[in-house]
């Protein structure tokens, strides 16, 4: 038996896509009317950006041990201000 799609066209449902994994993978996941997000997860302690003028040889100390010069800057703030 035929059905009318969203246009209001006849549609066979044995013509209809096969769900492929790739299809449930690509899919759109609800919870109750809200879609869940994909990808990482909201942290419970999120970063603030902020615009900081510092000197530029203290920047250059943080960069010369490589990636994360951010993550040991916030780290050394974090020890002097005691949290």
């Amino acid at each position: 038996m035929s059905e009318r799609d969203i246009s209001g066209e006849w549609t066979d449902p044995d013509d209809a896509p096969e769900l492929t994994s790739e299809w449930f993978e690509s899919a759109t996941v609800y919870h109750g009317d809200k879609p869940i997000r994909r990808g990482r997860p909201k942290s419970a302690n999120p970063k603030q950006a902020v615009s900081l003028r510092l000197d530029a040889d203290v920047v250059e100390w943080f960069k010369r041990a490589g990636e994360g010069w951010q993550t040991r800057i916030n780290r050394e703030l974090r020890k002097i201000a005691g949290l």
